[in-house]
C-alpha cells in the first residue's frame, strides 16, 4: 500500500520528514490550491527528495490542482462569522469567484471550509451575495465553497494548473490529483495536456467529490489511472449519512473495474491536535483498507497538526493489520 502526508507548515523540516519516511510514508501531495510548484521548488529540491532519497524510498510526489473547485479569495486576516448575521460574498465583502456570483441564487446554502460554516443566500446580483449565517465561525483565505446542489460551470483546468505543470517534470511529479472530476472529458482533458509536457508516465488521480462525477463514474473510471475518494468536498455535496454508502459503492466499483482508488479526508482528524486517535479512526482506516483501498492520505493532519509523525504511525500500523487480517482469513 501507499501512504501519503500533505505537506505543510508543520512537515517541511527534515528531521520531521526523515521520521515520516522512517513511519512508513511513501510518498506526499502538495496542495496547489494554497502555493505554487514555483513556490515550493526550494522545499522539493533541498528537503524532500533529499530525505526520499536518504530513506531509500522510490517516493511518489503528487500534486492537487485547483482545477474547477471554488474557492475564497484571500482574505486581509480571518473573518468571524456570526450566526443569525450577515456576510456579504463577492466586490463588496469576502471574495468569491465570479462563476459561484454567477450561479447562486436567493435560497441557495453556501458551505464554506469543508461545511465547517454555513450561509443561506438572501439576495443576488452580478457583484455580490447577501447571505444569513447558518452555521457560523471563523473562515481563513483560500477555504473551500460549494453551492448545495448546483453545478458551476468551470473549466477543468486553470491557466494556474496548466503553470504548474510546466514545472511538473523538472520537479519529479509522479502523480496529479485532478478536482472535481465530472467526466471522461476533464480527464481527457489533463491527459493532453500532460502529453503536451512530455508527462505522459505520470498517473492521474481523479477525484470524486461532487453529483457529476458520481453519476459518470463509469466513464472516468474508463479514462483516469485511479479514482480518489475525496470524502471532504463530496460530503458537501450530499447529506454527510448517505457519505458511508457511496464510498461503498465507489469501492465496489473500483475494485470491478480493476481500477485503484485513494481514500483521503479526515482519517484521522483528530490527531491535528490529539496524540492519539478515535477507535472511529481507525476502524474507519482498517475498514477502507478490507474494501480495497490501494493508498491512504492524509491532509491537515500532517499540513497543520501537531502530531504528523504519531498521525503517519497510526495510519501505517492500522492499514498493515487490516492487510494482515486478510491474509490470515483466505
Amino acid at each position: 500500500m501507499e501512504f501519503y502526508a500533505t505537506l505543510g507548515g508543520t512537515c517541511q523540516s527534515p528531521q520531521v520528514l526523515n521520521r515520516l519516511f522512517g513511519a512508513g510514508m511513501t510518498g506526499v501531495r502538495l496542495n496547489l490550491s494554497h502555493t505554487t510548484l514555483s513556490a515550493c521548488t526550494p522545499l522539493l529540491e533541498e528537503v524532500f527528495w533529499p530525505a526520499a532519497r536518504a530513506a531509500g524510498i522510490p517516493a511518489h510526489l503528487i500534486v492537487d490542482l485547483q482545477g474547477p473547485e471554488l474557492r475564497v479569495g484571500t482574505l486581509s486576516a480571518p473573518v468571524a462569522l456570526e450566526e443569525g448575521g450577515t456576510a456579504v460574498l463577492g466586490t463588496e465583502g469576502i471574495p468569491i469567484p465570479s462563476a459561484a456570483l454567477a450561479a447562486a441564487r436567493p435560497g441557495n446554502h453556501i458551505a464554506l471550509d469543508d461545511s465547517a460554516l454555513l450561509l443561506e443566500v438572501e439576495e443576488a446580483n452580478r457583484t455580490h451575495l447577501v447571505c444569513r449565517v447558518l452555521q457560523g465561525g471563523l473562515l481563513r483565505s483560500r477555504k473551500s465553497l460549494a453551492i448545495l446542489g448546483v453545478d458551476v460551470d468551470t473549466p477543468p483546468l486553470t491557466p494556474a494548473d496548466l503553470d504548474n505543470l510546466d514545472r511538473a517534470a523538472a520537479l519529479g511529479v509522479t502523480h496529479i490529483l485532478q478536482p472535481f472530476v465530472r467526466g471522461r472529458e476533464d480527464v481527457l482533458a489533463l491527459r493532453r495536456a500532460l502529453e503536451a509536457r512530455g508527462l505522459g508516465q505520470v498517473q492521474i488521480m481523479a477525484k470524486i467529490e461532487n453529483r457529476r462525477g458520481l453519476r459518470h463514474l463509469d466513464e472516468i473510471l474508463a479514462a483516469a489511472d485511479q479514482i480518489c475518494i475525496a470524502r471532504g468536498d463530496l460530503g458537501n455535496a450530499i447529506p454527510l449519512w448517505e457519505l458511508p454508502g457511496i464510498q461503498k459503492d465507489i469501492a465496489r466499483r473500483c475494485r470491478a473495474a480493476g481500477v485503484p482508488f485513494c481514500l483521503v479526508t479526515q482519517l484521522l482528524w483528530s490527531m491535528e491536535t490529539r496524540p492519539v486517535p478515535t477507535r472511529a479512526e481507525v476502524c474507519d482506516i482498517y475498514n477502507g483498507v478490507l474494501d480495497g483501498a490501494s493508498s491512504l492520505m492524509l491532509t491537515g493532519e500532517t499540513a497543520a497538526g501537531q502530531y504528523p509523525v504519531q498521525a503517519m504511525d497510526y495510519l501505517v500500523k492500522t492499514a498493515r493489520q487490516a492487510v494482515d487480517d486478510q491474509r490470515r482469513r483466505l
